[in-house]
Formats: structure tokens, sequence, C-alpha cells
């Protein structure tokens, strides 16, 4: 579909004068390459039967490409339960912003530290209050995931944020200690999400980004005419048509449910636009459900098995989880489809993922509190290394061939077919001549097969074991 449908937007934009910043057109480029034989391979062998097989290249981006997403979420999973959150109760917060500060965020995406950080004090405080200590008694630890994107392919920046369910405070032995608290009430909630908007809208206020007149508030966002990417987000972020006749134009959308009337409850709390979650939980002898919830945080932007063609050549996309209305569909125009995927791409260097607290790069109870030691103070690094520990030490990610058959269930190291695994690397192909001499043999020798695998199938994360019973409560509340 991007293929297709993306000349024609790119085309649409020049007629207007108007153009994609580089790393938006660098992401559709490298899309397009993704899973691409003739853009280069590997080239691996059984050792036992000596059958060869091609291993095309992967775009390794982070936007929208539904392949490489979901290998990055498998591993991020993998990080964040094996390595960081072990042992520990941990429970999901989940703030979402107004829809005017989403577009704010997205323009000036260096105010998202700050924001985070606003956010992390105050929930940190309420769990080591309630715990009973004072910040300087005791800390909290909290891993943040930032999503750019809600589940109707709209512009959402919202935070998910997995915080320790308790305290944890240094003992006169030199060890930790971790205390343990309750679930957050609803006026616990209600509190929280009052002093976050407050501190967020005083932020802003005091940068510049939001002005007062009078009894109203406004975003001071200058509006560039010539600005392309700002036209697309602007349209994305409040889920309208952003080009062509029916421009400005809201989404058209299928309601097949019947509309929810449930109001507040339990750990949500709504107010001024912001709304806060609390209502999912991972006990600490719970490993399956806390990385089926990593995964879930840190799933990709697209699902292409909730992704289809109408027979009058309309994009239809399945929502994953309902609104309140009823709504489970959303219809675009390829051309606009297109221009939703633009506005999902984050900017360079704009780092998704952060931890907070315990779990700080520069905390000196880093290393007490993961399972990997890693951090000040690890016994890893004292004596050059030689500390014993009973603790795993992960010093690497997983490896391609890992993320493979943990996503996609693909095992590349099994032989497809003597079944043994006994598969190896012999050569990795990037010369552009090498590959098209090599394709050129294939096609000659076997040209069905060759021309079929080219573009490989379609690789989304399937629905799989660690989605199956599992459910976010109420996901729509915060639009993720």
């Amino acid at each position: 579909m991007v293929e297709r449908y993306y000349p024609e937007f790119t085309d649409s934009l020049a007629e207007q004068g108007k153009y994609l910043p580089k790393y938006v057109e660098r992401e559709f480029d490298e899309f397009l390459r993704c899973g691409r034989l003739e853009h280069g391979f590997l080239r691996v062998v059984c050792g036992d039967c000596k059958h060869e097989k091609l291993v095309a290249f992967s775009c390794k981006r982070r936007g929208f490409c539904p392949s490489c997403g979901a290998s990055r979420m498998a591993e991020s999973a993998a990080l964040l339960v094996d390595d960081v959150l072990k042992g520990y109760p941990i429970r999901q917060w989940v703030l979402s912003l107004p829809i005017p500060l989403r577009l704010l965020l997205a323009r000036n995406p260096s105010e998202l530290s700050k924001v985070m950080q606003i956010i992390h004090r105050a929930i940190s405080t309420h769990i080591v209050n309630k715990a009973g200590f004072t910040n300087k008694q005791a800390k909290t630890g909290a891993v943040t995931l930032i999503q750019r994107f809600g589940s109707a392919l709209n512009l959402n920046i919202h935070f998910h944020m997995l915080f320790l369910e308790g305290a944890i405070s240094e003992n006169s032995w030199g060890g930790t200690t971790f205390t343990r608290i309750k679930a957050p009430s609803h006026d616990d909630m209600v509190e929280l999400v009052h002093t976050i908007s407050h501190r967020i809208a005083k932020y802003l206020e005091k940068v510049g980004l939001v002005q007062r007149d009078m009894e109203n508030s406004y975003l001071n966002l200058p509006i560039d005419d010539e600005d392309t990417l700002l036209q697309l987000q602007g349209a994305s972020v409040s889920y309208r048509i952003a080009m062509g006749p029916q421009q400005g134009q809201k989404v058209f959308t299928l309601q097949t449910l019947p509309a929810s009337t449930e109001g507040e409850y339990g750990q949500l709390a709504n107010t001024s636009g912001f709304s806060l979650h609390a209502g999912v939980f991972a006990n600490p002898d719970e490993p399956e459900t806390l990385e089926r919830l990593c995964r879930y945080i840190s799933r990709p932007a697209i699902s292409e098995q909730r992704l289809s063609m109408t027979q009058n050549g309309k994009v239809r996309y399945e929502l994953k989880t309902p609104y309140r209305d009823g709504t489970t569909h959303i219809f675009l125009d390829p051309i606009d489809f297109i221009g939703k995927l633009a506005a999902l791409v984050p900017p360079p260097r704009l780092n998704l993922t952060r931890f907070f607290g315990v779990f700080a790069p520069n905390s000196n109870l880093r290393a007490q509190v993961t399972a990997s030691q890693r951090g000040k103070n690890s016994p890893r690094l004292i004596n050059g290394g030689n500390a014993q520990s009973d603790k795993p030490y992960h010093a690497r990610g997983m490896t391609w061939a890992q993320r493979l058959r943990r996503v996609f269930n693909i095992d590349i190291t099994e032989c497809e077919k003597c079944q043994k695994h006994n598969v190896t690397i012999i050569a990795c192909i990037i010369d552009t001549v090498v590959i098209q001499k090599i394709m050129a043999h294939l096609d000659k020798k076997h040209p069905i097969s060759i021309q079929a695998s080219l573009l490989p199938p379609l690789r989304a994360p399937p629905n799989e074991r660690y989605a199956k019973d599992f459910k976010i409560q109420r996901d729509f509340n915060f639009g993720a």
C-alpha cells in the first residue's frame, strides 16, 4: 500500500510547493527497502544437509514499520522484564494529555523531558509518602515509554509508566528494603491528576508555550503555512483529514458496538483533558503477565492484521480497543493514510524510553535493585569485575535470530529441510552488482520461487500467546 500510494502522496505535496522533512522521507525510503532481497541479504547454509537460504535485511526504523517495530517490542520487553523490573510488583500508570498539548509537544519534543520529570515527581512522591517515607528517606523507580500514536492511527503523545508498587530504602547494613503499598484509591487518582495538570500548565506558561489572556489560555504555537508536517500533525491529532477535497473533515468511523455509559471508576481520573489511569498491575511472581504488559506498551504503531482495503478503495483500520461510543473501525483515503503515517514518525534523537528514580542510570541504588546489576556501585565493576554475584548479567540485547524467534516464531537457526539447528551465515551481500548477479542466477534457476521472495510475506506481530488472556482495562479512556 505504501509502495503504491507514497509517490502519489509526495507528488500531491509537490504540486502545492510543500515537502516532507528529510527524516520523514528517510523513514519511508528505508521502509520500502525493508525485507527486500534486491537491497541486500545474508546467505545462510545448513551444516548438515547443505540447504541454502537468503535472508533479507530489515530497515530497523522506529516509525511505522510493523516488522521492525515488533522486533524492537520483543527486545524491549525482554530487557525490562529480565534486567530491570524482575522481582518487584509493578503498576502501570498511563497519562493522556489534552489534544492541544499533544500537538504542542509534537512540535516541541525538547520539552518532553521536563514534562516527564513533573509527572514522575508527582507520582513518585505519592508512592513514597504512602509507604511512610519522605523523598530523602526512600525512592521508588519507574520506566516510562512515550507512545506517539493512538489506536486510530492518530498522533497522540501519551505516557505509559511502569512504577514500582512501593518504595526502596537503604538499611543500616548497606542493603535495600522494599516497602509495598496498597493500590491507589479513586481520591488518590483525582488528587494526582489535578496536581500534574496544574504543574504542567504552570511550567508551559513559564517557558512561554502557553499564554493567558484574561480568563482564557491558548497555545503559543506559530502557524506556518509552509510547514507541511505541522499540517499533517494538526489533522492527525484532531482526528481529521489533512489533504484533498475533504480536508478538515472528521475521519469517517464505523460504530458496531453499543455505547458505554460508564463514568469514572477505580484507578481512573480526568480533569481538563488530562486522564490518569492506574488499573493494570503485575505481581513479582507473574513474569509472563509483566512481559505481556511490556510488549503492549512498546508495541509498534501499525498492526497489519487490522489493516485492509475496501472494495471502493478505502483503507479500513480496526481499532485495538473500541471507543466508548461503540466505534470499532475508521476509514481513510489511501493518500490520507500515508499522511497519517508521516505524522507518526518521531524526530531524530528522541529517546522514547526513559528511566527514573532507582532505575535511572545515575542512581546509586540501580545496581542493587536490578537483575543486571548495571549502574553505579555495581559489584560487577568492583576489582575489575571479579566480584561474585548470584544475579545474571545480560551484557547484550537479543541477537537478530532470537528476535525473529521471539516475535514471529521463526527460528532462523533451524533448517527448513532437515529441521536441525545447524544453520550458519556464510556471506553478507550488500554490493549492488553482486546482488543483481545472484538474483539473475536464481531467477533462471527458480523463476517462480525467487520472484515470490523478492517481496517476502508481510511480517507483523501475531496475535499469539502473549496477548491471549490479557486485557487492558478501558484503554480507550486515555487514548492508547
